[in-house]
């Protein structure tokens, strides 16, 4: 091989390499305007990799015994489910963008919140993409509940999948009023004491969401973009409330469970009387599932708890685009919406707009069968509050940790 031939290679070999980049990167541009049924043809036959938080029971079967088989049998779509979060899905994208990864290990993940705030930060997700799908029409993209994550615009960046809201639950024969504000806590932490107490985790912080909310004196107090003099002020007053009441937390507050599903075990065996949850307290699957007693109720915090929805998005190096924009589509369609909708399997909350269906679902969806235990959102719903910015998040998960479990 010549000089000029060795010097020649391979300049042409980085630039057949950067043509290749250049010519995903100009696809992956093009399905933001194709055609549906171009996206269908280049979704046949793919393997798309999902990455979701696999802690449910009823949640895992409804994936990977109904979602698989049927994007199986009808787009020939492989479905590959692996399990992480957000801190797991960030530190992901982080090491492929750091590693410059083009073609990443996983399409479509599922985030709200503070995830989605970190991922829009690196530039970490594709779009937009939802309008594209033809799906995305039947949900009410108005709904500030939808269309706003943690008082952020989503922008088309990640597709609604299911909404609900916070509730405190309690078991009514052994609570016969249960607390609705922080006056009313404080008796029943005297009445009942080693009864109640605070996971250090998302459903620990969204519950001093409330409480915060409640001390800045309305529904509305967090609204906005995160302040961070009325932050200081705020957690302030919600630690010294904490701190001065947590010897009539379980353990007398010399511990916090870590996780809402070790709160759900102490519910069961009696050790804690009042917890809480998202999907209105997540209540009838316990209650079915035989580990919650069947006195068990759900009601929402006075000053307002939190309604949200959870979304679907695809990563921006995801090399199935094509194939993770027809799942979600499918995740999105009234007949993966009512089978989550049953109350014996995943029970969640339609993002679906029924109104704007057709008769026929409209039907199915209006004579779903109701839950026995659990609370229906409209019975919430007067009560909802807003996620507030993901720095309230951030901070409240560092802030307990220094301020309370360290104390």
């Amino acid at each position: 091989m010549s000089i000029l031939q060795k010097t020649l290679f391979p300049i042409l070999f980085i630039l057949v390499i950067l043509s290749c980049s250049e010519k995903a990167i100009n696809d992956d541009q093009a399905l933001k305007t194709a055609p549906w049924q171009e996206i269908t043809k280049k979704a046949n036959g793919t393997t798309v990799n999902f990455m979701m938080w696999q802690g449910s029971p009823t949640i895992n079967d409804y994936i990977n015994n109904y979602v698989v088989p049927s994007v199986k049998e009808k787009y020939h779509i492989n479905l590959k489910i692996s399990g992480g979060q957000g801190p797991e899905i960030v530190q992901l994208v982080m090491g492929e963008k750091q590693a410059d990864i083009l073609s990443g290990q996983v399409d479509m993940v599922w985030i709200n919140g503070e995830t989605f705030f970190q991922l829009r930060k690196v530039d970490g997700l594709w779009g937009p993409f939802v309008k594209q799908l033809p799906n995305a029409k039947l949900v009410n993209m108005n709904d500030p509940f939808i269309n706003t994550d943690f008082q952020q615009a989503v922008k088309g960046m990640e597709a609604p999948w299911s909404i609900n809201q916070f509730a405190i639950v309690y078991d009514s024969v052994k609570v016969e009023n249960p607390p609705k504000n922080l006056p009313q806590l404080t008796e029943y932490l005297e009445r009942y004491p080693g009864t109640f107490t605070i996971s250090n985790d998302f459903t620990g912080m969204t519950l001093l969401k409330s409480f915060m909310a409640e001390i800045g004196g309305s529904p509305n107090s967090l609204d906005g973009p995160f302040d961070e003099e009325k932050y200081n002020s705020l957690s302030k007053k919600l630690w010294d409330y904490i701190n001065s009441h947590k010897k009539y937390f379980w353990k007398e507050g010399r511990t916090f469970p870590k996780e809402q599903s070790k709160m759900g075990q102490l519910y069961a065996n009696g050790e804690l009387l009042l917890v809480y949850g998202f999907s209105e307290g997540g209540i009838e699957e316990k209650v079915l599932n035989g580990l919650y007693p069947k006195s068990t109720r759900g009601y929402a915090w006075e000053n307002g708890t939190i309604k949200n929805s959870n979304y679907l998005g695809i990563l921006y190096n995801a090399p199935q685009k094509a194939g993770a924009m027809q799942v979600i589509d499918f995740l999105l369609s009234p007949e993966a919406q009512l089978k989550k909708a049953d109350v014996n399997g995943m029970n969640s909350n339609t993002v679906l707009d029924i109104e704007s269906l057709p008769s026929d679902w409209k039907e199915k969806f209006k004579t779903v069968a109701k839950r026995q235990y659990g609370p229906e959102m409209k019975q919430l719903e007067k009560n909802a509050i807003a996620e507030p910015a993901p720095e309230y998040m951030i901070r409240l998960y560092e802030d307990f940790r220094t301020q309370v479990i360290e104390k």
